[in-house]
């Protein structure tokens, strides 16, 4: 296995990791912000608040857009076997 082969799989593997974890962070980005905000119009400082909405948003994340993440890896998969049987 040479070097550039394997960096260029590094950077697929990087890649796809990121394009299946960024809508997931950044629906969980936008909820805490908004319960920040509401907590700090409110002055209401409960743990649980910044907890319990974060978790439902990252389920229904999960359920809604599972079965794309799932093709994401499953392409990348078949890529790197591809390119494994190609060597």
């Amino acid at each position: 296995m040479e070097a550039d082969f394997a960096l260029r799989l590094m950077t697929e593997t990087l890649l796809a990791a990121v394009k299946m974890s960024a809508p997931i962070l950044l629906a969980t980005l936008v909820v805490g912000l908004l319960v920040s905000v509401v907590q700090v119009v409110t002055q209401i400082q409960e743990m649980t608040l910044t907890f319990v909405p974060k978790v439902a948003v990252v389920v229904i994340a999960c359920i809604t857009l599972g079965g794309w993440m799932l093709s994401v890896a499953v392409e990348l998969a078949k890529r790197m076997f591809e390119a494994a049987a190609a060597m």
